[in-house]
């Protein structure tokens, strides 16, 4: 499955199958969390969220690509990810597209 943010598919005639998406909401446990509060004392990155929210992008991603697969798609174009704080230590992230099938 090729996955791209651009709107097409160089050298490729498409069809829209329609929009596909995949989400997730993802914590760290307390501690972690925890130790990530303790670290803007002192400032850097915290690498726990880091690792969360490259997670939580993964998972989203799968998700949105066995959409995709369930609609017969070749490609995911005009992929795009957000992200929102759901609660504190929780975000969720959303990645979407369009499912396209070559002609």
């Amino acid at each position: 499955m090729q996955l791209l943010s651009i709107n097409y598919v160089p050298g490729r005639e498409i069809e829209a199958l329609g929009m596909v998406k995949g989400s997730v909401v993802q914590t760290k446990h307390m501690g972690k969390d925890f130790m990530a509060g303790m670290k803007t004392l002192v400032g850097g990155e915290i690498r726990s969220y880091t690792e969360m929210l490259n997670e939580a992008r993964a998972i989203a991603t799968q998700r949105m690509v066995e959409e995709a697969t369930a609609l017969g798609a070749d490609a995911v174009i005009g992929i795009t990810y957000g992200s929102a704080a759901v609660m504190q230590g929780a975000a969720e992230v959303v990645a979407y597209g369009t499912a396209v099938k070559f002609k």
